[in-house]
């Protein structure tokens, strides 16, 4: 049957829903299903895919955050009418895109959207290192407003001591304005307090708790936190999501091993080792890691030998530093369809509650905590 070839012809990492959701758009743009017609029901695609009736859920889901399909309680499933698919344009709001390694393939996922083809992504302009971010920022925010945008994607401001201002100001602005925002990674509002904007990100909390559990089942026992001054608020949920990790363990004492500061001031790291000794350091993310372990190396403490390092997002460097890091590895991609669905969602259903949608990172083990068995 038609349906199985184009089922097992999709990557074998591909999810069956994802497979079955672009076998029935294709039958629908290419005028199999006719605008307002009904949709096979729930039991007659199980049957056809040979798949449980909550993977055919979830391929109706994707559909209906494609605008393709509307579902009518009690009825079924119905083909949207061709106006609710008109060519949108969004923006990208990242102003440290080409800076920070995650955003790029997080980008490459909005792209890859399954009918995204009918919408297009204005990328702005990366700003350059040492730049002011913050000017480049409220300068493409009005960029976006001007251009009369469908929506703009935004990932706040961090490291700078006015990024809780600027942040607000370009939302305040986009909201003016009534152009629509997804959040990607990062809330503008402190840790935990949350926005009135829709966000998507990885769940740092979790991030950090499956982190320091690590590190505990690999025989740390002072394990520490490190990250610089004016971090994002997904820094402090994986602070939280640390101490949480040492509390089950009964190893939260009343000493305070969170650490700020420059991993790159050789001095600084030498003042924080010698009044709390870690034995571990659970890392913001990998490019704190990176600098903490070249301090580490001029100070001659050596990885993992007297300190075991972890960091999160698992860029493409983490694997090829002196010391290979364990990281925690951010679904990118994942992440950017996520996004681009969350957008869509949004349009279509304006009212709806703002939501967090927060997808699970995974352990990848090496050489730097110092035990590849445990994981």
């Amino acid at each position: 049957m038609k349906t199985r070839e184009v089922l097992d012809a999709g990557s074998p990492d591909e999810p069956k829903y994802r497979m079955i959701a672009d076998s029935l758009r294709e039958s629908v743009l290419a005028g199999e299903y006719r605008a307002g017609s009904r949709l096979p029901s729930e039991t007659e695609l199980v049957r056809r895919f040979g798949v449980s009736r909550m993977t055919i859920v979830k391929a109706i889901k994707e559909l209906q955050q494609m605008g393709l399909v509307t579902r009518r309680v009690g009825s079924g499933t119905y083909v949207a009418a061709r106006t609710s698919q008109t060519s949108r344009l969004f923006g990208l709001l990242i102003p440290e895109l080409g800076q920070t390694e995650i955003f790029e393939p997080i980008c490459q996922g909005m792209a890859s959207y399954q009918g995204v083809n009918r919408h297009s992504l204005l990328w702005g302009n990366a700003v350059s290192e040492g730049d002011p971010k913050e000017q480049a920022a409220e300068e493409l925010c009005q960029q976006y407003i001007a251009q009369q945008v469908s929506g703009v994607f935004f990932a706040p401001l961090e490291l700078s001591p006015v990024k809780d201002e600027v942040n607000r100001k370009i939302v305040s602005a986009l909201d003016k304005a009534g152009i629509p925002v997804v959040l990607l990674d990062r809330c503008v509002e402190q840790y935990p307090r949350r926005s009135q904007y829709d966000l998507v990100g990885i769940d740092n909390r979790r991030t950090g708790y499956a982190a320091t559990m690590h590190l505990v089942k690999a025989g740390a026992r002072r394990i520490g936190f490190l990250g610089k001054q004016f971090s994002a608020s997904t820094v402090d949920a994986r602070i939280a999501g640390y101490r949480e990790a040492l509390i089950a363990s009964g190893m939260l004492g009343q000493e305070d091993l969170v650490m700020r500061g420059d991993p790159g001031d050789t001095e600084l790291v030498r003042k924080m080792l010698d009044e709390k000794r870690p034995d571990a350091i659970l890392c913001a993310n990998d490019h704190t890691a990176a600098n903490l372990m070249q301090s580490l190396g001029r100070l001659g403490r050596r990885v993992p030998e007297d300190i075991r390092i972890v960091g999160v997002d698992d860029v493409k460097y983490a694997s090829l530093l002196s010391i290979p890091l364990t990281t925690m590895h951010q679904p990118c991609v994942e992440l950017g369809r996520v996004a681009m669905a969350a957008m869509l969602s949004r349009l279509e259903n304006p009212d709806f509650p703002a939501r967090d949608i927060l997808l699970s990172c995974r352990l990848v083990v090496r050489q730097s905590c110092g035990s590849a068995q445990v994981g």
